[in-house]
C-alpha cells in the first residue's frame, strides 16, 4: 500500500475531536487529583496507604496519558478500524486500563462517602464540650443552656477553661449582631451571630470546625471530610476577644436593622434545632457548602424568605457585610436618619479592635457585660420593628410556602 493511500485512511482530526480528547484528559487529571487529596487528608502524607495509592494512580494515569496510548484513545473516539495490529492491541489494552482506573476511582468515591463523622475524638479544649439546652416546663421562653464557653484567653493558644450554665429569656430578645473576623485577607472571614437581650448581656453563636488536639485548619482539607462541624455558644468576651485581642484578627460588628421580634426568635430557635441535630448526629464541615457563613444564611433565609435573596457573597464570607448593606439590613444612623452611612463608614465605625485594645479579660459576669458594651461604642443598635400578629405571621408563612 502506498504512503498516500495509508495517509488517507488515518483519522482526520477536527476541533471537536481535539476538544473531546482534551476534556477526557482534564477529567482524568482532576479525578485523580481529587482522589489523591482525599486519601492524603484522611491517612496523612506519611502513611503507607497514601503512598501505595499514589503510586498506583499516578502510574495508571501516566500510562493512559502517554503519547502512544493516547493515540489509541483517539482511535477509539474516531471509531477508526485499522489493519495495524499494533494499534488495535494498544486500543484494547487502553480499554482495560481505563476500566481499571474507573473501577479504582469509583471504589475510592464509595470509600470517601462512607466516612462517618464522630463525637469521640481527642478534641482541643475550646471545642471539647457541646452546648445543650433545656426549656422551662412552665415558661417556654426560659431556655437554660449548658456548656456555654467563657474562657479566659491569655494568648491565641493559652486559656483557662470555663464552661458555664446560662438561662436566657426569649421574650427579652432585642436584636441581632453579625460579627465578621478577617484572618486571611479581605475575602475570607469567620462569621458569628450575637443575640442581644433587653436586660442581659449578648449571647454569641459560632459554627466552627471541631479541631482535634494538635490539629490546624486548612481550607482545602475542609473539602475532604477532615473536620467535624461544631456549634459553639459563648460569651462575647471569650469568642470575640480571642479573635480581636489574642489572635490579632480584624473584627467588625454589624447590628442588623429592620428585624421583627418573631424573626429574631425564629432564628434563635433555629440555633436550638441545630444544637439538637449536632448532638444527635455529628456532621462534617465543608469549606464550600457547610461553613460558618452559609449555614447561618440557610437558617436566616428560612426565617426571612425573599428578604435575603441568593447572592455569590454568601460564599465569599468577607463580603457578607456588603451584602447585608445592599439588602437593606444595615441602614441605622440615628443622629442623621436622612443621611445613611456609606459602606466605608460602616467599616470604620464597626471596627472593634481599637475599642477592645487593652481590655482586661478577667473571668466575671461583670467583665462580660463590660466587653460587650465596649465593643459597641459608637455603633447604633436599631430597635426591633413591631412584630406581626401571630395570625399575620402564619398567613405570610403559608403564602411563602405555597409559592
Amino acid at each position: 500500500m502506498s504512503d498516500s493511500v495509508a495517509d488517507s485512511k488515518q483519522p482526520k482530526s477536527t476541533w471537536r475531536h481535539r476538544l473531546v480528547s482534551f476534556l477526557i484528559a482534564i477529567t482524568l487529571l482532576l479525578s485523580a487529583v481529587w482522589l489523591l487529596l482525599a486519601i492524603w487528608y484522611q491517612y496523612g502524607i506519611g502513611s503507607i496507604v497514601t503512598w501505595l495509592f499514589t503510586i498506583v494512580i499516578i502510574s495508571l494515569l501516566g500510562t493512559l496519558l502517554s503519547t502512544r496510548y493516547w493515540r489509541a484513545v483517539t482511535k477509539i473516539l474516531y471509531r477508526h478500524t485499522s489493519a495495524d495490529n499494533t494499534v488495535t492491541n494498544k486500543a484494547t489494552a487502553n480499554k482495560w486500563l481505563i476500566g481499571l482506573y474507573g473501577a479504582i476511582w469509583f471504589m475510592g468515591l464509595g470509600w470517601f462517602f462512607s466516612i462517618e463523622p464522630k463525637q469521640d475524638r481527642d478534641w482541643m479544649a475550646e471545642v471539647d464540650q457541646q452546648v445543650a439546652y433545656k426549656r422551662n416546663a412552665t415558661n417556654p421562653n426560659l431556655i437554660t443552656l449548658t456548656n456555654v464557653r467563657n474562657f479566659d484567653w491569655r494568648t491565641d493558644t493559652e486559656a483557662t477553661a470555663h464552661w458555664d450554665t446560662r438561662t436566657i429569656d426569649l421574650s427579652k430578645l432585642s436584636g441581632i449582631d453579625v460579627t465578621n473576623s478577617y484572618w486571611m485577607g479581605p475575602l475570607i472571614a469567620h462569621t458569628l451571630v450575637s443575640f442581644r437581650f433587653e436586660d442581659d448581656r449578648p449571647l454569641a453563636f459560632s459554627f466552627e470546625i471541631r479541631k482535634e488536639d494538635g490539629e490546624s485548619f486548612s481550607a482545602l482539607a475542609g473539602f475532604f471530610r477532615r473536620y467535624e462541624l461544631s456549634l459553639i455558644a459563648a460569651e462575647e468576651r471569650d469568642i470575640i476577644y480571642t479573635r480581636s485581642n489574642a489572635r490579632g484578627e480584624q473584627v467588625y460588628l454589624f447590628p442588623i436593622s429592620n428585624l421583627q421580634q418573631h424573626e429574631v426568635r425564629s432564628l434563635f430557635e433555629s440555633y436550638l434545632t441545630a444544637i439538637d441535630e449536632l448532638n444527635n448526629k455529628p456532621a462534617w464541615y465543608n469549606t464550600l457548602t457547610s461553613n460558618c457563613t452559609n449555614i447561618i444564611f440557610y437558617m436566616a433565609r428560612i426565617v426571612s424568605g425573599d428578604r435575603l435573596p441568593w447572592d455569590y457573597r454568601i460564599w465569599v464570607s468577607g463580603w457578607l457585610p456588603n451584602y447585608l448593606y445592599d439588602v437593606g439590613m444595615l441602614d441605622a444612623a440615628p443622629e442623621q436618619p436622612d443621611q445613611p452611612w456609606s459602606m466605608d463608614t460602616w467599616y470604620e465605625r464597626t471596627h472593634i479592635n481599637p475599642k477592645s485594645l487593652g481590655f482586661d479579660n478577667l473571668h466575671s459576669i461583670g467583665n462580660s457585660h463590660a466587653f460587650s458594651q465596649q465593643i459597641r461604642q459608637d455603633i447604633p443598635l436599631p430597635p426591633l420593628a413591631h412584630s406581626q400578629s401571630s395570625a399575620e405571621a402564619k398567613a405570610k408563612s403559608t403564602a411563602q410556602a405555597s409559592n
